[in-house]
């Protein structure tokens, strides 16, 4: 029960700390460009979980073909 609570006043306390700092013009560019980084991140593990179930379905398939 203290770590939940622990966890949720640390949730708190970044989104306060992220509000103060949007309101910064030099502040919105850093969170800007945190934001594009993130967005890269996500992006790019997505493309290669779509290309990994690619192979592994060809894969399945394969081993699945009956062989005449």
């Amino acid at each position: 029960m203290k770590s939940l609570v622990w966890f949720v006043l640390g949730a708190a306390c970044g989104f306060v700390l992220a509000h103060f700092v949007n309101k910064d013009p030099r502040g919105r560019e850093v969170l800007a460009a945190v934001d594009a980084r993130i967005a890269e991140f996500a992006d790019r593990m997505g493309d290669a979980y779509r290309q990994e179930e690619a192979r592994l379905t060809s894969a399945d398939a394969a081993d699945e073909a009956p062989s005449a």
